[in-house]
């Protein structure tokens, strides 16, 4: 991604900590002195704590900034979009990031609405307010999972999802958001594990909106495409897992993702994908994991 003209203006979400503030760190650390880097997350306190330390460190070149968004609220999430288009011209790097914590020993349908609100509502919202203001040769990615992949539903949930529009992925989310208040999300073949539907959901709300701007985009060297940061040591993953010895730290993991946004132009067969440390994953790769279900709470 080479240096332009005029000033960048990035954005990430959920970048409080973790894997968010490493991709703010990243970004303010590869962009130039006139760019702006905006660090949102929904606490004020920790909104500004987090954007004086980032501009404080040693490596920072680009100028930092706090923004406080709740990314459950949709409506806050147009009106950062109106702000940047109006005072920037539209923006140029946007990282949807945000998540929320679950624990294994939560009862997944009793999380089930903050889980999707964080994951899918606010994706969705994202990529309807933020991709209209893209500037040509920008970068819009979705941080998702490697259980994103279509294999890993039910063969019958497949249709909901293969080749739909965002209008028909929102649909599905709230689709199965009733199943499971209804106690018939596991007879229609949604697996209780609420990051595997959710994951996938947001690769193919990706997949929906890549499809409609692919050959523009493309000639313009703009990229859209949902990555997967692989297992990061992080207060949210490490509850799930009891061997870390492959994890790797916020910092490495963000390095891998940054790497696709400064890359310069865009390889036509990451476009609209989920793309893992510069590969793409195949979209009907997995199978469900029904094990992990069993581990659960309803």
């Amino acid at each position: 991604m080479t240096s332009p003209a005029t000033p960048r203006t990035a954005l990430v979400t959920g970048a409080n900590q973790g894997l968010g503030r490493a991709l703010v760190e990243g970004l303010a650390a590869r962009l130039g002195p006139d760019d702006l880097v905006l660090l949102t997350g929904r606490s004020p306190e920790r909104v500004a704590s987090a954007a004086r330390e980032v501009a404080a460190r040693p490596g920072t070149r680009s100028r930092v900034e706090g923004r406080v968004l709740d990314v459950t609220d949709t409506a806050a999430i147009a009106a950062l979009a109106g702000e940047l288009r109006t005072a920037h011209g539209g923006v140029d790097i946007v990282i949807s990031n945000a998540i929320a914590r679950v624990l294994p020993e939560d009862s997944q349908a009793a999380r089930a609405d903050e889980f999707i609100d964080v994951s899918n509502t606010a994706t969705h919202a994202v990529l309807r307010s933020f991709g209209p203001i893209l500037r040509p040769g920008g970068r819009l990615l979705v941080v998702a999972s490697a259980l994103g992949t279509l294999g890993y539903l039910d063969p019958k949930l497949h249709p909901l999802f293969e080749g739909a529009g965002l209008d028909q992925v929102e649909y599905a989310v709230e689709s199965w958001r009733t199943a499971i208040h209804n106690g018939t999300a596991q007879e229609a073949g949604w697996p209780r594990w609420l990051n595997i539907p959710s994951k996938v959901a947001q690769v193919a709300a990706v997949r929906a909106v890549a499809a409609e701007r692919r050959t523009r985009d493309l000639a313009e060297g703009t990229l859209i495409a949902s990555v997967c940061p692989g297992m990061i040591d992080t207060a949210t993953s490490r509850p799930w897992f009891t061997d870390f010895s492959g994890a790797q730290t916020p910092a490495r993991a963000a390095a891998a993702v940054l790497d696709l946004v400064t890359l310069d132009g865009v390889d036509p067969a990451h476009y609209g994908e989920l793309v893992q440390f510069g590969k793409v994953l195949d979209w009907h790769a997995g199978a469900p994991l029904t094990e992990q279900d069993a581990l659960l709470k309803p």
